[in-house]
C-alpha cells in the first residue's frame, strides 16, 4: 500500500524534463528582474539626491525660505531612506540553490517508486517521511497527506494535468476554429 502512495507522485520523464527546463528559464528572468528593479531605484535615489543638492544650493543663495527647506528636507530624507531600503532589501536570487532542489524533487519522482520496491524497511521509511507530512488508515484503505510539493504533484498525477505546453505557461489555449462562425452584422453560417 505505501509503494502505491510512492507511485502517486511519478511525474512522467518529459514533464519533469520541461519542468526542469521551465524553472532554469524562470531564474534567469528573476535575476534580470532584479537588476532591472535595482537600476530603477539606483536611478530615483540619484534623481532624489540630485534635487536636494539643487534645493541646498537655492537655500544657501537665499531663492528658498528656510522652513521651505526644513520640510523639503524631511520628506527627501524620508524618501531616500525608503530607497535605500528597498535596495538593501534587493537580493540576487539563489540560483544554485533553487534549482538544485527542483532536480532532486524530480529525480525523487522519478525514481522514488522503484527505488521504494529495492530499498530495506529503514530506507523505506526514511523516503515515505520525505513525501508524507501524515498517514491515515481505517483498515482498508490508506489516506495519505502529502508534503509540499508532493501534494501538488499527486494531485496533478491523480488527474494527470500534465501540461501539453512545451514552456509549462498558463497561457489560455489558441481559439479553436469553428464550423459556425460569425461576422458582426451576419448570421453564423
Amino acid at each position: 500500500m505505501f509503494g502505491e502512495v510512492v507511485r502517486d507522485i511519478t511525474i512522467p520523464r518529459e514533464v519533469a524534463q520541461r519542468i526542469a527546463q521551465a524553472a532554469e528559464r524562470e531564474n534567469e528572468n528573476a535575476g534580470a528582474r532584479v537588476a532591472q528593479e535595482r537600476a530603477r531605484l539606483n536611478r530615483e535615489l540619484s534623481t532624489l539626491r540630485a534635487r536636494m543638492d539643487a534645493a541646498y544650493c537655492d537655500k544657501l543663495d537665499g531663492k528658498i525660505p528656510e522652513e521651505f527647506w526644513q520640510r523639503k528636507q524631511a520628506e527627501w530624507q524620508a524618501e531616500e531612506l525608503r530607497i535605500t531600503s528597498c535596495l538593501e532589501g534587493l537580493k540576487e536570487p539563489s540560483k544554485e540553490n533553487t534549482l538544485a532542489d527542483v532536480r532532486r524533487i524530480l529525480e525523487l519522482t522519478q525514481n522514488s517508486y522503484s527505488q521504494y520496491l529495492t530499498q530495506k524497511p529503514a530506507e523505506q521509511a526514511e523516503l515515505l517521511k520525505t513525501v508524507l507530512l501524515n498517514c491515515s488508515i481505517d483498515g482498508v484503505s490508506l489516506y495519505p497527506t502529502y508534503r509540499n510539493p508532493f501534494d501538488l504533484i499527486a494531485k496533478r498525477a491523480k488527474n494527470e494535468e500534465w501540461s501539453g505546453r512545451a514552456d509549462l505557461n498558463c497561457r489560455p489555449l489558441a481559439p479553436q476554429a469553428s464550423s459556425s462562425t460569425s461576422l458582426p452584422g451576419r448570421a453564423p453560417t
